[in-house]
């Protein structure tokens, strides 16, 4: 089991950056597609719009593996329990707080600390 999730793991990581990479280069709608393969955009590898529909294709490719990663990493997380059904908090180790003394005096620490005499010169 834990080479399964070193190894999705790895794949989301990995796939994560491509698609940071991919978006940071693209441009916008409005940026000259020649600033970004040199002089001219016709000259470039992909052709005038052949760039554009590359990353963006692949970018969709990657954001979908980048989703069914995440999904199986949540499953590999679950611990392949899909008959537990409920809720996080149906799980949670409750502590009941100490109980308080009756007999104490209610007096607060502030207040005590507050006299004339306990304040250093």
């Amino acid at each position: 089991m834990g080479f399964i999730h070193s190894l999705v793991l790895t794949v989301h990581i990995l796939v994560g950056v491509g698609v940071i990479v991919l978006v940071l280069l693209q441009h916008g709608k409005g940026a000259d597609m020649g600033a970004a393969f040199g002089s001219g955009a016709s000259g470039s590898l992909f052709g005038a719009t052949g760039s554009a529909n590359f990353l963006s294709r692949a970018t969709a490719v990657l954001a979908a593996i980048f989703f069914v990663t995440s999904l199986g990493l949540a499953y590999l997380a679950n611990g392949h329990s899909a008959s537990a059904s409920g809720s996080v908090l149906d799980s949670a180790n409750v502590v009941p707080a100490p109980a308080q003394a009756t007999d104490a005096p209610a007096t607060s620490a502030p207040a005590a600390a507050s006299k004339a005499g306990d304040v250093p010169k």
